[in-house]
């Protein structure tokens, strides 16, 4: 799978002291993609945030548990002013 990578404008730095056959390991993916170090590591860094933020928001439930759930989706509570002010914040992976 193919993910496009769009260059934002850069606003802060990050420093990384990391053992060079890690560096390496990153300089050959990096080439193998065609993308420079910088890219490789932003993109994957960028990713696996958003799949541990995504992690945080996907649950299973069992039978019992599931019917309560749903009906609680079903006859919610009405909203506050907490709930308004969540519902209307930038989403973290944005």
């Amino acid at each position: 799978m193919a993910t496009s990578f769009v260059r934002a404008k850069s606003d802060t730095a990050v420093t990384l002291r990391l053992p060079a056959g890690t560096r390496d390991l990153i300089d050959s993916a990096a080439a193998t993609l065609g993308k420079s170090r910088t890219e490789f590591m932003l993109e994957s860094a960028r990713l696996h945030a958003l799949d541990v933020l995504l992690d945080q928001r996907v649950f299973t439930l069992d039978a019992e548990a599931g019917e309560s759930f749903a009906r609680a989706l079903e006859n919610p509570p009405a909203p506050v002013a907490a709930l308004r002010a969540l519902m209307a914040s930038k989403a973290p992976w944005k």
